[in-house]
């Protein structure tokens, strides 16, 4: 049997190559995805190679990443639990449809991931192999063997020689790093009530540490899609590390939730989405000047639905497709700049522009206006209060009709009592 492992090179995959050999006597196929996590692709296919897989495939997924996956999310405004902005969420099924597309080229049987049975990400890749290779067998070591921990994983490795150089054996937190965000789960934080040290940040400075002087940042946007920063047009892969290190460095984009996983229980999880962060503010302000209240009304429904669909890797199902061209639709006219203050963990917004503006300064101000006539409200106010005067009738009605029952049972009442 020949498998296509989704390789990160950490602990849990570095075990898995070889278990695959032994209890499946299979070919491995190592695949790693380049989603912007700091350490990139270096070392991953010696390492891979090492292990026992006969082949490694490293892919620079990046742009592919952001213009496909982060955009849409973004530009639909989805977040989940009222705080996460689903960066890891977004990155698995980009992962696993390459890492079927691996298997297509290479001949394999079965598809493996090293996600654990507790988790969402099992889900998410699972879900994409059922969406694009049904007909693939999976392999999900952390539901088949007998292994129980990372003491019980580093003691594997150790009987059968693996080397385990440049692995923190001992690591404290569950880490995952791409462009959009990093996670920190697991160690203190399955405490609820623990509060982070300062040390487990990776990405931001802390707020009370960040410059005594406020930035300014102007985000431009054409159809709902980021293309500038301070006026400089980029691409998105430098859009996006451009936008982490200015809110990064002012400590912006910090979240601390318990979150409902998908399997059924909750988890503690801390997120840095600097870039994220200022992206979602700068966009959501847009849309107040560009577009209208029922379109906005609509867009926060798909969002939450959106929300849904990501975080459960539903990613590659027609649901999302009809939302997504929901969104371009009603995304068309989400052009212009806004800017944005940022100081000392927070992020402002304080003017916004656009050519195709709904905003009419004549129609808001408080002074003369030529275009609205004052005295048109009265009808106005006449037509949208009929159904209020209505149901406020009935309720008199029904009062009155109450006040004469009661009358009557008192006045049998004092007739009876005679």
């Amino acid at each position: 049997m020949k498998v296509v492992v989704g390789y990160s090179g950490g602990l849990d995959t570095s075990v898995i190559v070889p278990w695959l050999k032994e209890n499946y006597n299979a070919q491995v196929v190592c695949m790693s995805g380049h989603v912007g996590q700091r350490e990139g692709l270096g070392g991953l296919d010696e390492k891979a190679l090492a292990r026992g897989a006969v082949e490694f495939y490293g892919e620079d997924l990046r742009h592919e990443f952001v213009e496909d996956f982060v955009w849409p999310t973004l530009r639909i405004g989805a977040v989940y639990g009222r705080k996460y902005l689903l960066g890891t969420a977004m990155a698995r099924p980009i992962l696993a449809k390459r890492q079927v597309e691996i298997a297509r080229t290479v001949g394999a049987d079965a598809l493996a991931h090293g996600c654990t049975g507790k988790g969402n990400d099992q889900v998410r890749f699972e879900l994409t192999y059922a969406a694009l290779a049904p007909d693939l067998r999976v392999v999900a070591p952390w539901r088949e063997w007998d292994l129980r921990s990372r003491e019980d994983a580093v003691r594997y490795a150790q009987e059968r020689n693996i080397e385990l150089e440049g692995i923190d054996e001992d690591k404290l937190y569950s880490r995952d790093e791409n462009l959009w965000h990093i996670s920190h789960e697991g160690g203190p934080l399955e405490d609820p009530g623990y509060e982070p040290e300062e040390s487990m940040f990776l990405w931001t400075v802390t707020p009370e540490l960040a410059p005594d002087k406020p930035e300014m940042v102007e985000v431009s946007f054409e159809a709902g899609v980021p293309v500038a920063v301070n006026g400089n047009a980029m691409g998105p892969v430098e859009l996006l590390e451009e936008c982490n290190a200015i809110a990064a460095r002012h400590g912006v984009g910090r979240a601390d939730l318990v979150e409902n996983r998908l399997v059924g229980m909750k988890s503690r999880g801390v997120y840095e989405t600097p870039g994220g962060t200022i992206l979602y503010k700068a966009i959501q302000d847009l849309e107040s000047i560009t577009i209208d209240r029922e379109a906005e009304s609509l867009k926060d429904q798909m969002a939450d639905r959106w929300a849904d669909i990501v975080y459960e890797g539903r990613w590659w199902t027609p649901e999302r497709e009809a939302l997504q061209a929901m969104s371009n639709v009603l995304s068309r006219n989400v052009t212009g700049s806004v800017k944005l203050k940022l100081f000392k963990g927070s992020c402002a917004v304080v003017a916004r522009t656009s050519p195709v503006s709904l905003y009419d300064q004549d129609l808001a101000s408080f002074g003369g206006s030529g275009k609205y006539d004052q005295a048109d409200a009265a009808g106005f106010i006449r037509l949208f209060g009929l159904p209020t005067q209505a149901a406020a009738r009935q309720k008199r009605g029904s009062s009155e009709v109450d006040q004469e029952i009661s009358q009557l049972i008192s006045g049998f009442a004092d007739v009876g009592g005679l």
